[in-house]
């Protein structure tokens, strides 16, 4: 027997107890519709989830085991999506450090300004990149 079986039959009994002052067409009154309750409750679980409209709890995602794990998969996604994010931006700020390591070894040589404006030096150097 589970705990939830012994709470219903303890809530049952209290509840019987508080019949005891009603007059006897009251009591079967109560009993008639205890029954048709009774009766109902197999016939609402099988309808439930057809007849669930938006938020209703036949819903996937509405129970709060599903909620947290669905909040848990949302968490996974976004630190992927950070840790993608974060990663394109450092691939970015390398390149930037390498541009500017290649500037200043250019701008610190000892050629003159002149043969930067070479169009035969560019090309060399293009050609000494292809190697």
């Amino acid at each position: 027997m589970n705990a939830e079986s012994e709470f219903a039959r303890k809530i049952a009994r209290h509840l019987d107890l508080g019949t005891a002052d009603l007059r006897p067409g009251t009591l079967y009154r109560l009993q008639q519709a205890r029954a048709a309750a009774m009766g109902n409750l197999g016939a609402a679980e099988s309808t439930v989830p057809d007849l669930v409209t938006a938020g209703g709890p036949g819903l996937p995602g509405n129970r709060p085991h599903q909620r947290a794990a669905m909040f848990r998969w949302l968490a996974v996604a976004l630190f992927v999506a950070a840790a993608g994010f974060g990663y394109q931006q450092w691939h970015a700020v390398q390149q930037v450090n390498e541009f500017e390591d290649l500037d200043l070894h250019l701008l610190a040589s000892d050629l003159p300004i002149d043969a930067y404006l070479d169009r035969g030096f560019q090309n060399w150097l293009r050609s000494g990149e292809e190697r």
